[in-house]
């Protein structure tokens, strides 16, 4: 190899390191400001329907923009994209940092989300256009989507500790971090060479359309924490949603720019991978929601001492960018991910006869399992996503992979709420409380095996794949790449 490729090699994984950052940005944005909000709420005098309102803000900018968001990237470039809205997410945490209202806070945070609905995908389609598919792209990837984990377990860690210095230091720590990354990200990150950016408009109706079918669906989904309030307007609004989604579908066909091309969605590898995301991320989200509950509010422990033992989970920061790889490059996309969805089933199965004396020595195990499954998920997930498409559709198709994961988090969370408020009821004795919690640990473990039954179609699938078009002879040497085995 010539000096001048290993330097643009060295170039070429810099670049992925300031990409990684980003993301790992986002990641641990969320997780800190869960920890921080028992703090804001008690130096801003805010109601329960305001503080739940700041994490909501974050999921609706999030969620009814990430299609956009993609659709732009690849229309505007991604570098592009990807700059801009980093400045964005920089000025608007820094406007939370500054709050001394609640509005202020919900401004912050919906600007923040739309932020990282835009910077997400772009930095995902960075990832792919720099590396080729293959090994460099696997290993890439998996770099990539170890970092994103990491994100959301390390944030409790850190949002612990800040919140312990004061809870505007959860809002001012991303600032730095964000400065420290556009820094580095404006010599850094380059265009690779390959397909220019799309052409053609926007368009602006289908824009309008499926940005206010996510709004109103992310909203339901929040509004579904709350099972006894106002059933029929939650009702109306999901509707409403699903109207506008079918107009958006038909907007699409018309269309000569269409926001998302649908012949994107008849791949069922593509369809696959979202709603696997959907399943997992939900469970996740939900079980680490519902382990804070039962350490603080059930075991009395402190919030250091929760993301401590919380820590465990963290496993994948360390597997994924080198365990996954491997496994992916040996055995294939689909196999990994259903092996990490088994894990996981099995963990969270474990978790189901919860007690309220259980050694963390035992818990520790378990939440190391949990931790082994995300990073053998995680990663074929974000792989997967791209797998097969345009380099110029990388952008879309990051945002549906993100919308995907957005809004399975948002309905894990709703999910395992609603559960264990309608087992609680009236209760208000320990016993009862946690009876409550082991029903509503019932959902990350139903949606793990869910998306274990989704995946396995990905199995039948590629077990069919070389019967119909196989190389009489195929090399015993080569080494399947995740392009070749995403099934």
């Amino acid at each position: 190899m010539s000096t001048s490729a290993v330097r643009m090699d060295g170039r070429t994984w810099a670049m992925l390191l300031v990409l990684c950052g980003a993301i790992f940005l986002e990641g641990i944005d969320v997780a800190m400001l869960n920890v921080a909000l028992p703090s804001i709420r008690a130096d801003l005098g805010l109601s329960t329907g305001m503080l739940s309102g700041v994490v909501s803000a974050y999921v609706l900018g999030y969620g009814g923009f990430m299609l956009l968001g993609g659709r732009a990237a690849d229309l505007l470039g991604h570098r592009r994209v990807f700059l801009t809205w980093l400045v964005v997410f920089l000025l608007f945490s820094g406007l939370g940092g500054f709050a001394t209202e609640g509005w202020m806070l919900l401004v912050s945070r919906f600007v923040t989300g739309v932020a990282s609905a835009f910077m997400a995908p772009a930095g995902l389609a960075l990832v792919t256009a720099a590396f080729p598919p293959g090994p460099a792209r696997t290993r890439a990837l998996g770099i990539y989507a170890g970092t994103a984990a990491g994100g959301f377990t390390l944030g409790l860690v850190a949002g612990g500790l800040l919140t312990s210095l004061g809870w505007r230091w959860v809002f001012f720590a991303p600032v730095i971090l964000a400065a420290l990354i556009l820094a580095a990200a404006v010599p850094l990150v380059r265009r690779p060479d390959g397909p220019e950016p799309r052409t053609g408009g926007f368009d602006l109706a289908g824009s309008l359309a499926v940005t206010g079918s996510m709004l109103l669906l992310a909203y339901g989904v929040v509004r579904l924490e709350h099972p006894g309030e106002g059933t029929a307007l939650t009702v109306g609004v999901f509707a409403a949603g699903a109207l506008l989604l079918a107009a958006f579908a038909a907007i699409e066909r018309r269309s000569r720019s269409p926001l998302v091309r649908l012949g994107i969605l008849r791949s069922p590898a593509l369809v696959r991978t979202n709603v696997t995301a959907l399943l997992f991320l939900a469970a996740f989200a939900g079980f680490q929601f519902l382990m804070t509950l039962y350490l603080q509010e059930l075991r009395g422990w402190t919030t250091w001492q929760t993301g401590l033992a919380l820590l465990a989970l963290g496993a994948d920061v360390v597997l994924a960018p080198t365990l996954t790889p491997y496994l992916v490059n040996r055995f294939g996309n689909v196999r990994v991910l259903f092996g990490g969805l088994v894990v996981a089933a099995v963990a969270y199965g474990l978790f189901l006869p919860l007690g309220i004396d259980w050694a963390y020595l035992l818990m520790f195990p378990i939440l190391f399992l949990i931790g082994v499954a995300f990073a053998l998920v995680y990663g074929p997930l974000t792989m997967a996503a791209t797998d097969g498409v345009d380099e110029r559709e990388h952008g879309v198709a990051g945002g549906l992979l993100y919308t995907a994961i957005q809004f399975g988090m948002a309905l894990g969370l709703s999910a395992v709420t609603a559960v264990q408020v309608a087992a609680l009821g009236d209760g208000t004795s320990t016993g009862a409380r946690l009876d409550a919690l082991r029903a509503a640990l019932l959902v990350p473990f139903g949606a793990v095996l869910l998306a274990a039954a989704v995946t396995a179609f990905g199995l039948r699938a590629r077990r069919r794949a070389p019967d119909a078009a196989a190389p009489a002879e195929p090399a015993p040497s080569a080494v399947p790449s995740a392009a070749e085995t995403a099934g």
